[in-house]
């Protein structure tokens, strides 16, 4: 399976392309419309920019079937408002793409809305996890925000960051359940390996620990190994995370993703003029996310779904009628 996003945040529409999906998968709206929900705005802390987010099929799909070949799937854009990003031509925003997008393309690239850097393309993402889902059933993928900005309680973390008139970044937990034993390789291709490659492609994703984690670095190995309790593999604990040697071992695979803050805060802040090569005050005005962590957990299990479609029909572990 292949996957390849384009677009730009406030040109005419965002999208994705699927090629070696298996055909006969169904295609159901409503369960499109369920994951793309989650990964809209709306919540407190998230962009006042409401998208209908309504998928247009315009490949690979026939007769609410997949059809094997290529598909690819729209979103148009439709609330913009571009003004609020011209500033940052001059003035970069920092631990924004604003510089380094400048810098690579010469400033040719499309800067509204962050253009192709923006987190609006993740849309491609859940729409191609919806379908990953479905090819990896019985694997259940769910993920969770178990934090943000270092605090358990999520609703007391945004609204801390909305009095501090700034930003907050979190960590979410995701989990795969029945996972069948042998799938991924050594090394390169280890399940941790691309499932990393994959989840640091969402934007602000800045650290990953599967299992124990870092935590690890501190246990005894004795403490740390998990003892094999059956036959299909089950440990009694699971500190690995449901890997050894990069390959499943049968247990759940558990990780955790470190999301930073959204760098465009709205507060002050000192940048560099790329004009006139003097420090200024910048003030990022516009329709952000205070906690873009509340909106990515949807996409974390999309990913990871693809992931774990792609190694299962290449062990040919999935399911061949789809329903």
């Amino acid at each position: 399976m292949r996957v390849s996003i384009f677009g730009e945040s406030h040109g005419d529409l965002v999208g994705i392309t699927l090629d070696g999906c298996p055909a006969g998968i169904n295609i159901n709206m409503e369960e499109f419309n369920t994951d793309l929900s989650r990964r809209k705005s709306g919540k407190i802390g998230t962009t006042p920019r409401k998208e209908l987010d309504q998928p247009e099929f315009v490949s690979g799909i026939y007769q609410d079937r997949t059809t094997g070949a290529p598909i690819t799937i729209l979103f148009r854009n439709q609330n913009t408002k571009s003004k609020d990003y011209r500033d940052f031509l001059q003035k970069p925003r920092p631990g924004h793409a604003d510089f380094t997008s400048h810098q690579k393309f010469g400033g040719f690239n499309d800067h509204r809305g962050s253009g192709h850097f923006s987190g609006r393309l993740t849309l491609g993402l859940v729409a191609a996890g919806i379908i990953a889902k479905k090819i990896i059933f019985p694997v259940f993928v769910n993920a969770e925000l178990i934090e943000a900005g270092g605090m358990k309680d999520i609703d007391q973390a945004v609204q801390y960051a909305i009095r501090k008139n700034d930003t907050i970044g979190g960590v979410i937990q995701c989990k795969a359940e029945n996972v069948p034993v042998g799938l991924g390789e050594p090394f390169f291709d280890s399940v941790e390996s691309v499932i990393s490659h994959i989840i640091f492609s969402i934007p602000a994703i800045k650290g990953i620990e599967f299992g124990s984690g870092f935590q690890a670095s501190e246990m005894l190995g004795s403490e740390n190994n998990d003892s094999i309790i059956n036959q299909e593999g089950k440990t009694e604990t699971n500190n690995a995370g449901g890997i050894n040697g990069g390959i499943t071992n049968g247990n759940d695979i558990i990780f955790r993703v470190a999301v930073k803050p959204p760098s465009s805060t709205p507060k002050k802040q000192k940048t560099l003029n790329l004009e006139t090569d003097q420090m200024e005050e910048l003030e990022v005005k516009g329709r952000h996310d205070a906690c873009i962590a509340l909106r990515m957990p949807v996409i974390v299990e999309a990913v990871t779904a693809f992931v774990l479609a792609d190694f299962m029909l290449q062990e040919q572990k999935a399911p061949r009628v789809f329903e």
